[in-house]
């Protein structure tokens, strides 16, 4: 009876072993199936975003792809080239300008840029003297008003210098279009992994790498807008300043009878004021000086009064020197 019990048990063993490796081999089979099957569409997501976004140049390439990919029996690609891609520049420039009047020429710059889409980004006004000013602007112009908002701001007045820019970030849109829309698929499935996980430590793990996808996305996403506008919007910086022509003349006049005239008045005129504004701020202070010096006098005679008197009475009385006074004694001559 024990060596039956013994076997039965040893054969209900074997059999619990034989079927947990059954099921812990399912398990790697459909684990590994479905690693295979998202490898799979995140390689065919790539490709698919890599493709769209190639530039119409490598359209002999992405055809020896296609042809590649369905002699190794991956689903076969369209043939059909892709379209011409939009030509993305930032153009930037740089002008100085003399005017007679830099408020007015400040005014019609703004006008212009209003005028042809634009905005002003930035303006500041310094007066160099008391006869002129300096205007700095920072202008931004739709690309497509570049050229004939610069003819006409040029044209504003004498031309002293002028600089300018423009730069082909083409490749540097299509990359980061490319892996925005690469980033949003990966971010898509992370969730769906979030979706369907059942263990806390799995939520936790995908969670993290969510967020961390999330932040790569929110940065490409800016710098996308960051291109969008420097290449929608052109950049121009406007320097306007007035001529110092009249200003050095008058300078150079040698002073007349008249000059010399106008200016020693202006000296007489300007001492006197500050004469009366020193005895203006120091009236109080003499004015003090004078109550306190014949406060003092007055004191000092009501002493002198009363002390007179007083001095009078313990005087001495003098006495008078007797008429005969006696001789005085003759000493003996030595013999």
């Amino acid at each position: 009876m024990q060596r039956e019990r013994h076997s039965s048990r040893s054969s209900t063993r074997r059999s619990r072993t034989v079927l947990a490796a059954g099921m812990l081999a399912a398990l790697l089979a459909l684990s590994g199936c479905g690693g295979a099957d998202s490898s799979d569409s995140k390689s065919a997501a790539d490709s698919a975003d890599n493709k769209a976004a190639a530039p119409a140049g490598r359209a002999d390439s992405a055809g020896g792809e296609s042809d590649r990919g369905a002699t190794d029996g991956s689903p076969a690609r369209s043939t059909r080239s892709p379209a011409l891609t939009t030509t993305h520049v930032i153009r930037k420039a740089s002008l100085s300008v003399e005017v007679k009047s830099v408020p007015k020429a400040a005014a019609a710059a703004r006008s212009v840029t209003e005028d042809a889409g634009g905005l002003v980004a930035n303006e500041s006004t310094d007066r160099v003297d008391d006869t002129h000013e300096m205007s700095h602007l920072v202008l931004r112009v739709p690309q497509a008003e570049y050229d004939a908002v610069l003819r006409k701001l040029a044209g504003g007045g004498k031309l002293l210098s002028r600089t300018s820019e423009a730069k082909d970030v083409t490749d540097q849109v299509v990359d980061v279009e490319s892996r925005i829309a690469t980033q949003r698929a990966s971010v898509a499935r992370v969730r769906k992994l979030m979706a369907r996980a059942e263990k806390i430590a799995d939520v936790v793990a995908l969670e993290g790498e969510l967020s961390n996808r999330q932040a790569e996305l929110e940065s490409l996403l800016a710098r996308q807008e960051s291109l969008k506008d420097r290449t929608t919007l052109a950049t121009i910086t406007l320097d306007l300043s007035e001529p110092e022509s009249a200003a050095q003349g008058a300078d150079d006049d040698d002073p007349g009878f008249v000059d010399a005239l106008g200016g020693g008045w202006h000296a007489f005129v300007t001492m006197v004021k500050w004469i009366a504004m020193a005895v203006g701020a120091a009236a109080p202070f003499l004015a003090a000086a004078a109550a306190l010096l014949l406060l003092w006098r007055l004191v000092r005679t009501r002493l002198t009064r009363r002390g007179a008197p007083r001095a009078a009475e313990h005087a001495p009385v003098p006495t008078a020197a007797p008429e005969h006074a006696p001789a005085p004694p003759e000493t003996p001559s030595a013999p």
